[in-house]
């Protein structure tokens, strides 16, 4: 929606891309610049040529219109253009209600507290637990888990390990802190006491040893790394956690949040296991879906690496491969959110972490993630708020909430 105040600033590509790339230009504009409030992106006969920028104040255009060609030459425009590969669909469709989360707030259900970040009460909290152990239930019917609950904070090292630096640098937060210093404690106490805090104080801090974890499975490879694993087995990990993940814009709602819970399983041993592991919960997950009514659909999916010098080649490696799954529910009639994903890293964290399978050389990996309160907020946009509308086994779990 565009208001009355908006400056809009008109970018032509370099060249047009075809209409199927249209959603990999969207999920990266806003990184583009921070003064970028909004933006469309125009479609005009299966192509896609221009975009137009919302700002409140006017932007440098011919900066941008190199920033943005930039990104969609370098991110988007060799990636593999077909359809996304269905691997399940739900025989199940619904008519999503409107207006979920405007009816949870007026309950006081949900309270935006910040950007990305909202409060929430019941009914969610007991959905929220109702999901959560289904998933773990489902897990311990075919495997031996161990469970852990890791810190908040995760080593920035365990991330530059990882690659997270390279692949996702839009999502990096790093956590910092005064340097412990009594001249630079008096003069924040005295400086605070007059002005307030901004980025003025960062001249004052100087630790980024630490950063929020974008996902669970990092503190998994980092609690095994430099381990060897017994090689006639397979082992699981999962644990549920906080998640933290800059997106540079934040509607109000549950669909994206800058602060949100992930359930994550880690699977690490053979190939052949871990692949295998993967297919067979993952089906299972789908039987669970199909059983609760809801519609939805299983694809091909990728990550959203940004500013490599190879992630159009990334992405299409993992789309061809089908290294990643992505399990999406309906939350309106045409449109879905991604709630759950299945992956696989065949050695790519054995390798980087240095945990070995046995003598068979580094393990191979996969996890599957669920975003509870994507999963939630799917689940209540089906079925709505009303408990005696919801399926037999759901009531039955939560209770009187």
């Amino acid at each position: 929606m565009t208001h009355q105040s908006d400056v809009l600033t008109r970018i032509d590509l370099h060249s047009p891309i075809p209409e199927a790339l249209a959603a990999e230009i969207e999920r990266r504009l806003f990184f583009v610049s921070p003064e970028i409030t909004g933006f469309e992106v125009t479609v005009d006969g299966g192509e896609v040529r221009t975009v137009t920028l919302r700002s409140e104040q006017p932007l440098p255009h011919e900066a941008l219109t190199a920033k943005v060609n930039s990104m969609v030459d370098n991110d988007v425009r060799k990636q593999w253009v077909t359809p996304p590969k269905a691997v399940w669909t739900s025989p199940h469709q619904r008519t999503p209600h409107q207006d979920i989360f405007e009816l949870l707030a007026g309950t006081g259900a949900v309270t935006e507290v910040g950007e990305g970040q909202v409060a929430l009460g019941e009914p969610l909290l007991s959905l929220f637990a109702y999901f959560d152990r289904a998933v773990c239930d489902l897990l311990a019917e075919d495997h031996e888990v161990r469970e852990y609950q890791y810190p908040t904070l995760i080593r920035t090292k365990a991330l530059e390990t990882a690659g997270y630096f390279k692949s996702f640098p839009q999502h990096l937060m790093f956590v910092t802190r005064l340097r412990n210093d009594l001249d630079v404690y008096r003069s924040f106490q005295e400086q605070q006491a007059v002005t307030g805090i901004d980025s003025e104080v960062l001249g004052s801090c100087g630790n980024v040893d630490y950063c929020l974890p974008p996902t669970m499975c990092y503190h998994t490879f980092n609690q095994y790394s430099h381990r060897t694993l017994e090689a006639d087995r397979l082992h699981v990990v999962t644990s549920r956690g906080k998640s933290f993940r800059f997106e540079a814009a934040y509607a109000t709602g549950l669909e994206r949040l800058w602060d949100f819970t992930i359930r994550e399983i880690v699977f690490m041993g053979s190939r052949e296991d871990v692949l295998h592991s993967r297919e067979r919960f993952m089906r299972k997950v789908f039987a669970v879906v199909e059983e609760l009514g809801m519609s939805g659909f299983c694809e091909v999916g990728n990550d959203p690496f940004f500013c490599g010098t190879d992630t159009s080649e990334r992405i299409w490696s993992q789309r061809l491969m089908e290294l990643k799954y992505e399990l999406r529910l309906h939350v309106a009639p045409e449109r879905t959110i991604a709630v759950g994903s299945f992956n696989f890293h065949d050695d790519l964290f054995g390798k980087a972490f240095g945990i070995d399978h046995g003598t068979d050389g580094p393990t191979r990996s996969g996890c599957v993630g669920f975003g509870l309160e994507r999963l939630v907020y799917a689940f209540l946009c089906q079925y709505g708020l009303d408990a005696v509308a919801w399926p037999a086994q759901v009531r039955a779990a939560v209770g009187g909430c």
